[in-house]
């Protein structure tokens, strides 16, 4: 079978260099190698991407970072698959998510360093684009129902080697991990913030979380950011009903 033309466009930025693109390329080998003894067929196709983080740039990072924490807990379950499978079903359409399934079915068998992998995304991807990363794999990591410790422990490494800072990763674990203090942290502000703090830190955050900042990366993205603003908009008004303000 000929060269997969998919292939170039499928990875972007990634196969330019560096530990993404080292574990990219042992994935391709393989397939290639399962290609050639008839495991896997795909139709030749070609896909183009432009030098800034875009939707493939995205999916790459999403793919590699779904396997670590999938693994996490050393056990893969069917739940957390089926999350990934919908996600890109609906990022990118049934056949590209055939192919990053693909892709993906790989990078579960392979154990790789995750640091110097989350810093090349760093580098390479916009912070409005990291802190929806971290929000998936949280929703990844709850898709069975609960959070495991485990889990949390590498999310939090993730959203370091990622550059994110620690009000950020505080304010999205909030989201999904509630105790009583949860509306704040997701604000980013103490329980003891002024009514003035309060509106101020909520502005600041419905401009952070605000979904067209992720115009670029796909319509199902964006839908997934508007979770995120709309915890914001539920955590502003829990906290105005408890302070008894307008």
């Amino acid at each position: 079978m000929g060269a997969l033309k998919w292939i170039g466009g499928a990875l972007g930025w990634a196969l330019g260099g560096g530990p993404l693109g080292g574990i990219l390329g042992f994935v391709f080998g393989s397939i290639f190698e399962s290609i050639n003894s008839g495991k896997y067929a795909y139709q030749q196709q070609d896909h183009t991407q432009g030098v800034r983080t875009g939707e493939g740039d995205f999916g790459l990072s999403l793919l590699v970072l779904s396997a670590a924490i999938m693994k996490s807990d050393q056990q893969v379950l069917k739940s957390e698959l089926q999350y990934v499978k919908n996600f890109f079903r609906q990022q990118f359409g049934q056949q590209k998510a055939e192919q990053y399934i693909l892709i993906f079915r790989e990078l579960i068998k392979k154990d790789y360093d995750l640091a110097p992998v989350c810093r090349q995304i760093r580098q390479a991807m916009d912070y409005a684009s990291r802190l929806q990363l971290l929000h998936y794999l949280f929703g990844l990591a709850r898709s069975d129902g609960q959070l495991q410790e485990t889990e949390i422990r590498l999310i939090q490494s993730i959203a370091s080697w990622l550059g994110i800072s620690v009000m950020d990763y505080e304010s999205i674990r909030a989201m999904f991990v509630k105790d009583a203090t949860s509306a704040y942290k997701i604000l980013e502000i103490s329980p003891e913030a002024s009514v003035e703090e309060i509106k101020k830190a909520y502005k600041k955050m419905a401009v952070k979380y605000h979904p067209d900042k992720l115009e670029h990366l796909g319509e199902d993205v964006q839908k997934k950011a508007a979770e995120k603003f709309k915890e914001v908009n539920a955590a502003y008004e829990q906290i105005k009903k408890e302070k008894g303000f307008n």
